[in-house]
């Protein structure tokens, strides 16, 4: 039998990708700013949010899908008989557009919520919130996808580990959006129970029965 090598170069091609990616937004969506600068940015001062919140998110997608694609046990079906020009998606493929697609949606959710309510005016701050957690996050989740491509762990373990970091930095994300001194969610305290069980529980779990159904 011939054994053929897994090769991880596009594991480094996406972490190399991603820290190109915070290099641009540092130098120049926020005019060359250091990381501490970012991560104190007050709201009034905050210059291209947009982009920068975007990029963020792209990245924070692809690490997500870099760790959760090792764990995914097969690519759907009616996903895998899609071919473009005879691509056939892999499971890193299938888990980022997962996980951007469920992404985008919530955001799109979150954006009419916010002005159905007439809380509009937050959603700059929970952009500029997010954009600083996911930051740090990403980061996070670099450092554990170089450790499960390129070390020797117990995959097992590992996985449950992950799994555990990734609730606790979840709930810890709530936590900061609901005590954060600035107004990040809703003011009134049912409008804020019926965004995080709808726009941040449930997608979460829609997304995990996706994934791992």
């Amino acid at each position: 039998m011939v054994r053929i090598a897994e090769h991880n170069d596009w594991v480094v091609y996406c972490i190399l990708g991603s820290i190109f990616a915070y290099i641009i937004v540092l130098s120049v969506f926020n005019r060359d700013a250091n990381i501490k600068d970012f991560l104190t940015q007050k709201i009034e001062d905050s210059n291209n949010l947009t982009p920068s919140w975007t990029i963020i998110s792209i990245v924070r997608s692809v690490m997500i899908a870099v760790l959760l694609s090792q764990f995914v046990p097969v690519v759907p079906k009616f996903i895998s008989d899609i071919q473009l020009f005879g691509v056939q998606l892999n499971k890193f493929g299938f888990a980022f557009l997962a996980v951007i697609s469920f992404d985008i949606i919530k955001n799109l959710l979150t954006f009419f919520f916010y002005n159905s309510i007439g809380d509009g005016k937050n959603l700059k701050g929970l952009a500029l919130i997010s954009s600083k957690f996911y930051f740090l996050e990403s980061i996070g989740l670099i450092i554990a996808g170089f450790a499960l491509y390129f070390y020797p762990l117990d995959l097992v373990q590992y996985f449950y580990t992950i799994i555990i970091v990734l609730i606790s930095l979840f709930v810890l994300k709530n936590l900061i959006y609901i005590f954060h001194k600035q107004a990040i969610l809703p003011e009134k305290w049912y409008y804020k129970f019926l965004y995080i069980c709808t726009l941040q529980i449930v997608p979460v779990l829609v997304l995990w029965k996706f994934l791992f159904y």
